[in-house]
């Protein structure tokens, strides 16, 4: 069921638009994440649901209700920001009670309504403490309990975890979803960190200067990215430059290669295309299958714990492809000629 709509909401300051005719509509209780690299408009777009900046043109909708004449205080939305914004002069009790003094709610259910909310982020006892005696994971936890306090409608996250340090990164945006789910509150969460949105969002929109390039599940967006842009920015991607053979049979040659990528092909005979691979797509070890085979040499080889990352030049292509280590298999070399399997159904063929 919809329950925030935005109809083609555009956003200019002065002569420059930054977000341009940006269409969603987010069901209840759904966890959808904005993606993107800084200045493509995402946070001025969770801003514009906030009610801190106007649209240009367009309409936001919540629960069948036009925000776009409303004040940020009139629309019961929970904000949480990436600096925490916590009072300073007020303990921990204080600042998750703060919003309920502000609607008038009676002494007896705001400390019952603080106790639930400090029970539900695991700091129940530190609520007389201040915000300078916290760890910047409890402050960003506090912030959270402050904004759901009031029982807000849409919850907004901007950026929340990018001043924490990767540990508790995790950590918390694993409790921030698994609170979301329990309580079953639309949320909004702005990122740049492609990890946070693919593993806690129910779909996330990869955002590209003002525009939603692709708004899909995270499955979707990794495996069918929508554009290059899309492709490049999400998970790791090599390219190979290759030759049309045979569009319609979607034959290609890369260098004196000649491989059938089982598809027709975007181009004439001639042409050059990309064909675009995830680290995942191919495999070195023996007995691997695969519909073609690129033989290239090893250019270098990162061992990264689980996985061993190794870089292969390609007919001047250098593509990076992963394998899971094995203590009793010795990791490629550099220099080593190797063969690397890869199954069409793996490849993404880009216009060059």
């Amino acid at each position: 069921m919809t329950f925030l709509t935005l109809t083609s909401i555009q956003k200019s300051f002065g002569p420059v638009k930054v977000v341009h005719d940006f269409n969603m509509s987010i069901d209840k209780g759904e966890f959808v994440s904005f993606l993107g690299p800084s200045g493509c408009g995402k946070t001025t777009v969770l801003r514009m649901v906030a009610g801190f900046e106007t649209p240009t043109a367009g309409s936001i909708v919540i629960n069948g209700k036009d925000q776009s004449r409303l004040k940020p205080n009139q629309r019961n939305i929970g904000m949480v920001f990436q600096a925490y914004a916590l009072f300073p002069n007020m303990n921990v009790f204080d600042n998750v009670a703060f919003g309920l003094k502000i609607h008038g709610m009676p002494k007896a259910d705001i400390e019952k309504r603080v106790k639930e909310m400090l029970s539900l982020i695991h700091l129940e006892h530190l609520g007389e403490r201040y915000p300078y005696q916290l760890s910047g994971g409890q402050q960003q936890r506090v912030a959270l309990a402050r904004a759901l306090a009031p029982k807000p409608q849409v919850l907004l996250l901007d950026e929340p975890l990018s001043a924490l340090d990767a540990k508790i990164r995790v950590s918390l945006r694993e409790e921030i979803r698994q609170i979301q789910q329990q309580l079953g509150i639309t949320t909004i969460f702005v990122t740049h960190d492609q990890e946070e949105a693919l593993s806690i969002s129910d779909r996330v929109v990869v955002m590209n200067s003002g525009r939603a390039d692709q708004i899909g599940t995270p499955f979707e967006i990794y495996n069918k990215p929508a554009t290059r842009f899309v492709a490049s920015f999400v998970g790791t991607l090599s390219t190979i430059d290759a030759t049309v053979v045979d569009s319609a049979s979607g034959k290609a040659k890369i260098g004196e290669q000649v491989i059938d990528l089982k598809q027709a092909l975007p181009a004439a005979q001639g042409e050059r295309i990309q064909l675009a691979v995830r680290p995942e797509a191919g495999s070195i070890a023996d007995g691997a299958k695969g519909d073609f085979a690129l033989d290239g040499q090893v250019t270098s080889s990162q061992f990264l714990g689980s996985v061993i990352r190794t870089r292969i030049n390609v007919a001047g292509s250098v593509v990076s492809f992963d394998m899971f280590n094995d203590p009793g298999v010795k990791p490629p070399a550099i220099g080593d000629m190797v063969s690397v399997k890869v199954d069409t159904a793996h490849v993404h063929v880009l216009r060059d």
